[in-house]
């Protein structure tokens, strides 16, 4: 005896992979695994599966398609709430039908252009069959902009939402990491200038994955060359943020009516480019430092938090506007559209819309006599193959191959 347990069959095809299948349920105990690979070995032509070897034969099987695939990857992998959602929503097949119905609706196009083309001289095809034609892809056309123009919501879900925290050195950036991620992730002390590199932690915050990185403090002119090359970094940093978590001192802030001036002057003097500041979010920190009526008329600014990492106070305040800005950035998984959440779909889906685009200029600025169809048709199925690469209807090896790499050995 191993071990008392349980076998399930799930005979075919209705089984995961669409193949007769037996399942042992046993206790989790190494050495209980140990022995039961042990005596599964011993009979012939058994081995132990490659990793995503299930999921793959769930795919040749006709079980899901390769978005589902990578939705049923992310959901393994899913570290949030709001992760779990959207990787669910693709592994449940609703970015599959979205791409399928563009794909169906140029597969009829391509029939109908090659119906024109076969049967226009002998048969009643006439050019209103073209012109349905150009008509869906036009609407495809106009379906997959919306869906490109998405600003990534769901690679930055699926990633993480890069948020850098900067500020002048001194001015509490390493106590608010340490606050939000609730643990000692970088040194504090009262010297300006302790963080030099670009210290990371990862968060959940409101059910979104965020990266918070602790950056070097943001000043013109240092004679020291570790704290230069780490000013160097952060601005880097900056540079490629979703988010950034502008901290200020509070108690160097001046007269209340002159708060909208200093912020400018303090933007400038740490170098960060305008186009920056829609993506950022303004936070006053030694709030304790000041005086009550001054406190009160902060509060009542709405581009600002106010917050004190000493104690705490206003930290909840905080985190409401962090988990809004979040959501701004990464949609609402449960009640959006799918969303694009890789850069393979992306790179495929603008190849698509080059080839569709083409198809229609050409429809455009060709006239009818002129329309050479066998050719321009071969656009339509360039579009479609972009498709079929993203949902797996065509052979790509190497493709599969990647994909299905990213799974843990029995899944």
């Amino acid at each position: 005896m191993i071990d008392r347990g349980l076998l399930l069959w799930f005979p075919a095809p209705n089984s995961f992979t669409g193949e007769d299948t037996i399942e042992f349920h046993v206790h989790g105990g190494s050495a209980i695994v140990s022995a039961m690979y042990d005596s599964l070995a011993t009979f012939p032509d058994t081995r132990i599966a490659e990793p995503g070897e299930f999921t793959k034969r769930a795919f040749f099987a006709g079980k899901m398609d390769l978005t589902e695939v990578e939705g049923l990857a992310d959901l393994i992998h899913a570290e949030t709430e709001a992760q779990r959602r959207q990787a669910l929503r693709q592994a449940n097949g609703q970015l599959s039908c979205f791409y399928n119905e563009m794909r169906t609706k140029l597969v009829n196009a391509i029939a109908s252009i090659e119906a024109y083309i076969d049967f226009s001289e002998d048969q009643d095809v006439d050019d209103d069959v073209l012109n349905v034609a150009v008509q869906k892809v036009e609407t495809v056309i106009d379906e997959l902009k919306v869906h490109l123009n998405d600003n990534r919501r769901g690679e930055r879900l699926r990633n993480g939402v890069r948020t850098a925290i900067v500020g002048a050195p001194n001015v509490g950036k390493s106590s608010l990491i340490n606050l939000l991620s609730q643990r000692n992730v970088s040194i504090v002390t009262s010297i300006a200038g302790t963080t030099r590199d670009i210290v990371e932690s990862h968060y959940d915050i409101g059910g979104y994955p965020v990266i918070l990185a602790d950056t070097a403090g943001l000043r013109a002119n240092t004679d020291d060359v570790v704290e230069s090359e780490g000013i160097a970094r952060a601005r880097t940093y900056v540079e490629c943020a979703d988010l950034l978590l502008l901290v200020v001192d509070a108690s160097r802030i001046g007269p209340v009516d002159r708060l909208d001036a200093f912020i400018v002057e303090y933007v400038q003097a740490l170098g960060i480019e305008k186009r920056m500041m829609p993506h950022t979010l303004l936070i006053l920190n030694k709030c304790d430092l000041l005086d009550n009526g001054t406190l009160e008329q902060l509060k009542n600014n709405s581009t600002l938090s106010c917050l004190s990492c000493e104690s705490k106070v206003g930290l909840a305040e905080l985190m409401e506007r962090i988990k809004t800005r979040l959501e701004q950035l990464c949609g609402n998984p449960e009640v959006e559209s799918p969303t694009i959440s890789q850069e393979r779909h992306r790179f495929h889906l603008k190849q698509c819309l080059t080839y569709l685009e083409r198809f229609r200029d050409y429809f455009k600025e060709t006239s009818a006599a002129d329309r050479d169809l066998a050719i321009v048709t071969h656009h339509l199925r360039n579009a479609v193959r972009c498709i079929g690469k993203i949902t797996g209807t065509v052979e790509t090896e190497e493709i599969l191959d990647v994909i299905f790499s990213t799974f843990c050995i029995g899944k």
